[in-house]
């Protein structure tokens, strides 16, 4: 009697060959071999022919007419399936390479979303790893056709820059997944927000830090994400399972601009539903405008408000002086002061410039 290991091989072909073979070396028909182990002739035949598989209720069966243990046959069904199926995924791969070529996949590998590759269809592999999908179909149902309405209640359908959009919100479920915290507590949260302004008045070296731990130690997850070219956003705010999550880019690297967003998000957090996504820089139904508008008052209310903004303008004349002091009344920076009146057109550009403080974002 041969061993087992003589019929082992890691070439990937239907076991039914195998088991052809041995029934010719043992001259034995697939009737008397059906008789033998209790199965229908047709479906012994169908396994000879490699239309059909063997089950490991089979390969138990197999084991006392053939006198070979079942798992060489489980074993080998296995192979032959899995490889079957690689095939097919070869193919979905090579099919999904118009797909890939949407993606900003440059600035991707740049920031390390992606690793590099030079095969087209390493780079739809790589994809696929990233969104973690199965096809440009499933990625298609969670971005567009919003088939996870409760984590994800907007569609990229009509928006410019979808796949670029896309890829920017996965890395931020990415970096959030990286981030354990306990649960989500407003009432914390709100406590923080406290806590939060006078980081963003001092602006101390490690802020980002700062601002992340404290907000983790309320439920709150916040990352930085970098701005790509092709979804110039400013941030996001978002509910993945029970923790809020704000996604920030510090898109023009200044920080009167970064804080006014941090807010606004925190405002979506405390103001607006967990069924929401909300994407700032992009277009919204009126709706969600409204929704945008009250984030916006919640910042300006955080950062400097229309009461503290008329207290300010009443005791004219107005100076750069005059704004360091009520920044240090008001727990603010002197730089959201100054950005409100460059707006308004109530302080002249080139004045107060040095209190906009460039982010570097490589510490983040």
């Amino acid at each position: 009697m041969a061993s087992v290991n003589e019929f082992y091989t890691d070439i990937a072909f239907h076991p039914g060959e195998t088991l052809a073979e041995k029934l010719e070396e043992l001259k034995m028909g697939p009737k008397e071999f059906s008789i033998r182990t209790g199965k229908p002739e047709k479906t012994i035949i169908a396994i000879l022919k490699g239309d059909s598989s063997i089950t490991p209720e089979m390969a138990v069966l197999f084991e006392s007419v053939l006198k070979i243990p079942a798992r060489f046959w489980i074993k080998r069904q296995f192979s032959f399936d899995e490889y079957r199926a690689r095939e097919k995924r070869v193919l979905a791969i090579e099919e999904a390479k118009d797909w890939a070529k949407c993606f900003p996949i440059g600035e991707m590998v740049k920031f390390g979303w992606l690793n590099a590759k030079t095969n087209a269809e390493e780079k739809v592999a790589e994809l696929f790893h990233f969104f973690g999908v199965s096809s440009p179909e499933a990625w298609k149902n969670y971005f567009f056709k919003q088939q996870l309405k409760v984590a994800f209640r907007i569609s990229l359908a009509h928006t410019k820059e979808p796949y670029a959009i896309s890829a920017w919100i996965r890395q931020g479920e990415i970096q959030a997944s990286q981030l354990p915290c306990g649960g989500y507590s407003e009432t914390e949260f709100k406590k923080a927000l406290k806590e939060i302004k006078t980081i963003m008045a001092t602006q101390p070296k490690g802020f980002f830090e700062q601002l992340q731990q404290r907000c983790l130690a309320c439920g709150v997850k916040v990352v930085y994400t970098p701005c790509i070219k092709k979804a110039p956003l400013s941030g996001a705010t978002r509910w993945i399972d029970e923790n809020p999550l704000i996604q920030l880019t510090g898109r023009y690297k200044q920080n009167d601009r970064f804080w006014f967003t941090f807010f606004h998000e925190a405002g979506h957090i405390l103001l607006h539903g967990k069924k929401d996504i909300f994407l700032e820089d992009i277009e919204y139904s009126d709706a969600d405008l409204q929704k945008e508008a009250e984030a916006n008052e919640f910042a300006v209310e955080w950062t400097f408000s229309n009461e503290q903004e008329k207290e300010v303008l009443e005791a004219s004349p107005l100076t750069i002086e005059s704004i360091q002091a009520f920044a240090k009344k008001f727990n603010t920076h002197p730089a959201m002061i100054i950005g409100r009146f460059h707006k308004k057109e109530l302080l002249h550009y080139a004045k107060g410039r040095a209190f906009f403080v460039k982010l570097e974002f490589s510490d983040f």
